[in-house]
């Protein structure tokens, strides 16, 4: 049997059985169905902040994979100028930031182009603007001229998880692959597409680095194919990441099968299944968002109330004590109290019932 999944003739016939993936998948379509519905009944301005927070969080978390921390405010603000969205605190952005945004942008806005050679060297240049990846010079936009292996542990004591197919096999697998994406007329449903085109690029590793990265827009690309919308409402990556130790597992083990992708496709959709669920919560945070300023549209509130309070209506994190509203607002703790009082007074805030040592505030139900 051969060594590895491309070794094999024709590895690019895949094959799976339905019986053990129809109900997730049939879950997945009911979802996004679902999902989109809700999101496309939103007023703009929501339909817009859903989308930019869902991009930004693609981008983040796609570079999280790879041990690659961005800057939230940077992401975002790319984000939005790009786009051409009035958001407010927009800050400038790295070079690093721009490209990876720009990578993304391209996939997800433009997804009813073809993908080609020549996009993905774009692609490529964008993740790697200065020619190097960390300490490393890397071929940027070009298909690598090397081996590749995929190893981990120490020097000497090195473990192989993958070798690719070697560079000569290179251009020639890409046009297959390649031809195969922007083929319209095979019969498979666009969710499966994406999950198998996920695998098959992973699985020749075309380039020097970033390879991980173009997969996930490659996926974005062919899931906004399968909503037949650029606007995003879930993100892939950000549910690889929550099971990342699960994703290179199930890479790492159907490498080696002989043509029968079943597990991955399972896992796959698991996993969009689970970015679906993700995005229901949030929209519920979105639309009790909406509804608060609805009720509130005649309070007056200053700036830094209105920030905090979009805080604890969609992602604060922690307790939100008088010191901790200071810091995030950029204001002295004597302001920062009168700015709690006066919100408890006009009925948004009240003191938390459990007390303690240090006093703790949370917005009232409404």
């Amino acid at each position: 049997m051969a060594k590895y999944i491309y070794q094999s003739e024709n590895w690019t016939d895949f094959t799976w059985k339905s019986e053990e993936i129809n109900l997730l998948f049939g879950e997945v379509r009911n979802l996004q169905g679902k999902v989109n519905g809700q999101m496309n009944a939103l007023g703009f301005s929501m339909k817009e902040e859903a989308s930019l927070t869902t991009l930004t969080l693609d981008v983040i978390k796609s570079s999280e994979i790879e041990g690659e921390i961005l800057n939230y405010n940077q992401v975002r603000s790319s984000i939005a100028r790009r786009l051409g969205m009035d958001v407010a605190g927009l800050v400038s952005s790295d070079r690093n930031v721009e490209g990876v945004v720009e990578m993304m942008l391209d996939a997800t806005q433009n997804f009813q182009q073809p993908l080609t050679e020549e996009r993905l060297f774009g692609w490529h240049s964008c993740l790697f603007p200065t020619g190097w990846s960390g300490m490393y010079k890397i071929e940027v936009g070009q298909y690598r001229t090397g081996e590749m292996q995929v190893v981990s542990g120490p020097i000497g004591k090195e473990k192989i998880h993958f070798e690719a197919p070697g560079p000569k096999m290179v251009k020639a697998e890409m046009n297959v692959f390649l031809n195969w994406i922007n083929n319209e007329k095979n019969e498979l449903d666009p969710v499966l597409k994406t999950a198998i085109a996920h695998f098959w690029f992973i699985i020749i590793h075309p380039f020097d680095d970033g390879n991980g990265r173009i997969a996930r827009a490659i996926s974005d690309l062919l899931l906004a194919r399968s909503d037949k919308s650029s606007e995003r409402f879930y993100s892939m990556s950000n549910q690889i990441l929550v099971d990342k130790k699960n994703y290179y597992e199930v890479l790492q083990k159907v490498q080696y099968s002989d043509g029968d992708i079943t597990e991955w496709l399972k896992w796959f959709l698991y996993c969009l299944k689970n970015a679906l669920l993700e995005t229901e919560l949030s929209l519920q945070k979105i639309l009790n968002k909406a509804h608060f300023w609805k009720i509130h549209e005649n309070t007056s509130f200053n700036e830094r109330q209105r920030f905090i309070i979009n805080k604890l209506l969609y992602d604060f994190e922690g307790k939100l004590k008088t010191s901790k509203w200071a810091k995030m607002t950029k204001c002295s703790t004597d302001t920062a109290l009168r700015d709690i009082k006066d919100l408890i007074e006009k009925g948004v805030l009240k003191q938390e019932s459990e007390g303690g040592r240090s006093t703790n505030y949370e917005l009232v139900s409404f």
